[in-house]
């Protein structure tokens, strides 16, 4: 699972580290405790004039299904099992037409204790500067506006999530789905619509080496913000 994380980075570090050439929207300010249905930076690309459009997009954190009836499913579909993207109705249109790149510093996870507590983790790479988690988005029409209003169409995305191995696994069982940069290209290519391409795409995401890292309680609430939430509890 995935249900806070890190964007603390200025929108042109993630333009140039991503290699997007455009913003779309007003981009969020930085944050140590980002939390579901807050906006957040995703990763797209488009053909556009026989040319692959990469650009930093913001979307709502929380996928809402054109076909929804109420904004509120998106407080529900945070994370999408990667296993089951391609079956799923909220998730399987999206899988093979509308992947993305979510980029995050590191994400939070609580460890369930035998005596019913939560230790906060904050898990990040000691290798990679910025992590690309995998994401989907989808545009839905608010039914409340008229269909000329500039906020029609909202845009809204979700964190694929995978089984956690190895050293995650003691922490939680679920993980994101974290896209190496040299599979980048590969998972965004607006070009890859097969469901069987998209199912080898994911079978071949390499399981991440993260580190682990005990923090404050405090990052428990959303209204505790700042870069002391990923140091070591004391």
């Amino acid at each position: 699972m995935c249900g806070r994380y890190v964007m603390s980075r200025a929108t042109g570090d993630l333009l140039s580290y991503f290699g997007a050439k455009e913003v779309e929207g007003s981009p969020p300010r930085p944050s140590w405790n980002v939390a579901p249905t807050q906006d957040v930076p995703i990763i797209t690309e488009k053909l556009h004039d026989d040319e692959l459009d990469r650009r930093l997009l913001i979307a709502r954190w929380g996928l809402v299904p054109s076909w929804a009836k109420d904004i509120k499913i998106g407080s529900k579909l945070i994370n999408a099992r990667s296993e089951t993207i391609l079956e799923k109705p909220s998730f399987r249109k999206a899988a093979i037409t509308r992947r993305a790149l979510i980029p995050a510093e590191g994400y939070y996870e609580w460890q369930k204790t035998e005596d019913g507590k939560k230790i906060p983790h904050y898990l990040y790479s000691e290798n990679i500067e910025l992590l690309a988690f995998a994401g989907l988005y989808e545009f839905w029409p608010d039914p409340s506006l008229p269909d000329d209003d500039p906020g029609k169409w909202l845009l809204s995305c979700t964190v694929l999530t995978t089984t956690a191995h190895d050293t995650l696994g003691h922490v939680h069982d679920r993980a994101p789905v974290i896209i190496p940069p040299d599979m980048w290209a590969d998972w965004l290519d607006p070009g890859t619509t097969d469901k069987g391409d998209v199912q080898s795409l994911l079978d071949s995401v390499p399981e991440p080496v993260l580190t682990p890292r005990i923090v404050s309680t405090r990052v428990n609430s959303v209204r505790n913000n700042g870069p002391e939430l990923t140091e070591p509890a004391k």
